[in-house]
């Protein structure tokens, strides 16, 4: 059990049913009236995020999130396969729970696979990949005064924004929690 009153940055708890982590919180203590713990939380099945005060005796269950490094197998069109390599266990994974940034993932890759009581309920990629660009236009000669970019399809089938001199068959870095180009890679 924790109390509201041990509430830190990062700190996980079940409350109603729910899994909550602390984003933000601070201890206030009016002039009158009794003390309280004003937290920001984020549910993190559903990644609703709530304000909300407590009273810093209130008592709350832990909960634990395990986070396990598995290899991304495949995917059947319906699910995408993870594969412990260790035990050589295929974990199915929803494609409602992989997110937005698993278009930069490829087969072989390893992910964090986050689950609660064996419910997995999301995917983090590796926070930076190397992808090759599958199809670009090529960059015109004269534009290269201003920042300027242009459309990119990678191997993976995700579109990103690259610099002009990038061009098709070239590695490139990506950084999965923004979606970015980062550099050019071997």
């Amino acid at each position: 059990m924790i109390t509201a009153g041990d509430f830190r940055n990062g700190v996980t708890f079940e409350e109603d049913g729910n899994v909550m982590q602390v984003i933000e919180f601070q201890h206030v203590k009016p002039g009158k009236g009794a003390a309280f713990v004003r937290t920001k939380t984020k549910n993190v099945i559903t990644g609703a995020v709530v304000e909300k005060s407590y009273n810093p005796t209130a008592k709350f269950p832990t909960a634990f999130i395990e986070r396990r490094e598995m290899e991304y197998s495949y995917s059947d069109g319906e699910l995408y396969y993870f594969m412990d390599s260790e035990t050589y266990e295929q974990v199915p994974v929803s494609p409602n729970d992989v997110g937005s940034n698993f278009r930069f993932v490829k087969e072989n890759m390893v992910c964090t696979i986050l689950s609660y009581k064996g419910k997995v309920f999301g995917v983090e990629p590796p926070f930076f990949v190397d992808l090759q660009v599958a199809h670009t236009e090529p960059g015109i000669a004269g534009n290269t005064a201003t920042n300027a970019t242009k459309p990119a399809t990678l191997e993976t089938g995700a579109e990103i924004k690259v610099p002009l001199f990038i061009n098709e068959g070239d590695m490139i870095r990506i950084d999965t929690r923004t979606g970015e180009y980062m550099q050019r890679s071997n």
